[in-house]
């Protein structure tokens, strides 16, 4: 299923990347799941954001 995805993510000349990151709710405590698809180099400053 992540090959499809990927492959899919993969259109002409631009390339993207599909980041997930697990966020915890200050209200109930309970994780929630954050999507994005975004340009590889933004990676690492999504998932360091909170």
């Amino acid at each position: 299923m992540a090959k499809k995805s990927v492959a899919s993510l993969q259109t002409g000349a631009k390339r993207l990347s599909k980041a997930i990151k697990m966020v915890k709710s200050p209200k109930t405590g309970a994780y929630t799941f954050v999507e994005a698809i975004m340009d590889p180099s933004a990676v690492d400053a999504f998932l360091a954001k909170k």
